[in-house]
């Protein structure tokens, strides 16, 4: 564990050190997607990453009404925390309210029933008795106050303790994974946009097989070392997509560049149309010469249309845009 912590630690620095932890708000947006996407798949929700990220953007999709709603939820929860304090009972339940509304009857209360975890007709894990779990999850957050543990650590420990306990009727595993979260956050405020999720959503079998482990141990070991090597890989992962993003960013603005170029040496000569473009510049597939050659230009203020009032006219042309002599 103290060499896993170090190595978190170590490429948290090397991170911030490049600047890739350093993101803009629509990074940190598409990562928050990232981890509602991921922490839900892991409960079986069938949306994809895509039609997450449209339902949360107030897009129209066509798919289970709870699974949408799911989606709603879980996002609005991630973006909440702030708000909450990871040592407070009230904190916790509203945080379960706001992911199990219109879900569950009991959203934002402890559960009042027995409940156990089965696999196929076998039951694996009989969770404490409903009378218990106040004061079980009391003396949770009570320790996560006033524990030395190094924050990831004790993290990984509530995490694994919240699923032990079960203390809701659902969302016990959503729950648990924003939890872990907030406790990160509360170190290293990055943290709250550290898709880790996608990484346990990757490792699922694994992710169960460790808590049942724990469970038959008594103790919690285990589990913490798969979180901190979840957390480790997403911090590596992260810096990966970065450094390809940079270059294929790169690349990209270079090849656009280029073409552009291209279409600015063959319109020198006049205005021509689309279908001369098409023919003067070797091009068969016209959607290529709009989205990589006139779109970028028109942007650029590079070019403009002899018909602006008409987009759509036969007789529309692309001229070079005169400057000022």
């Amino acid at each position: 564990m103290l060499t896993q912590v170090a190595e978190i630690a170590g490429e948290l620095g090397r991170l911030v050190a490049l600047g890739s932890l350093a993101q803009t708000p629509k990074l940190r947006r598409e990562q928050r997607i990232r981890s509602v996407h991921a922490s839900l798949a892991i409960e079986q929700n069938s949306l994809s990453l895509e039609q997450v990220t449209a339902v949360i953007e107030g897009r129209r999709v066509l798919g289970p009404p709870r699974e949408i709603q799911e989606v709603k939820n879980a996002f609005a929860a991630y973006e909440e925390m702030p708000r909450w304090r990871p040592d407070s009972v009230k904190d916790l339940l509203a945080a379960h309210g706001r992911m199990l509304h219109g879900l569950a009857e009991d959203a934002g209360r402890f559960r009042s029933g027995a409940v156990g975890i089965a696999k196929g007709d076998r039951i694996v894990h009989l969770a404490p008795p409903a009378a218990r779990v106040p004061g079980l999850m009391r003396n949770l957050l009570d320790w996560v106050k006033k524990t030395d543990a190094h924050p990831l650590v004790s993290s990984s420990v509530f995490h694994y303790e919240l699923e032990f306990i079960h203390p809701f009727s659902d969302g016990n595993g959503r729950m648990g994974r924003l939890w872990q979260t907030l406790i990160l956050s509360r170190w290293n405020p990055l943290l709250a946009y550290l898709p880790v999720e996608s990484v346990i959503r990757e490792k699922q079998e694994g992710y169960y097989e460790v808590l049942a482990t724990c469970d038959r141990a008594g103790q919690s070991t285990a589990f913490i070392e798969f979180m901190l090597g979840a957390l480790l890989t997403a911090l590596r992962s992260l810096g990966q997509t970065d450094q390809a993003t940079d270059q294929a960013t790169d690349q990209a603005t270079d090849q656009a560049t280029d073409q552009v170029k291209a279409l600015l040496d063959i319109l020198a000569d006049g205005p021509l149309s689309a279908s001369e473009c098409l023919r003067r510049l070797g091009l068969s597939h016209r959607p290529t010469l709009r989205e990589n050659y006139l779109n970028p230009a028109l942007a650029g203020g590079l070019i403009e249309l002899t018909e602006p009032e008409r987009p759509r006219s036969p007789r529309q042309r692309y001229r070079l845009v005169r400057r000022p002599s």
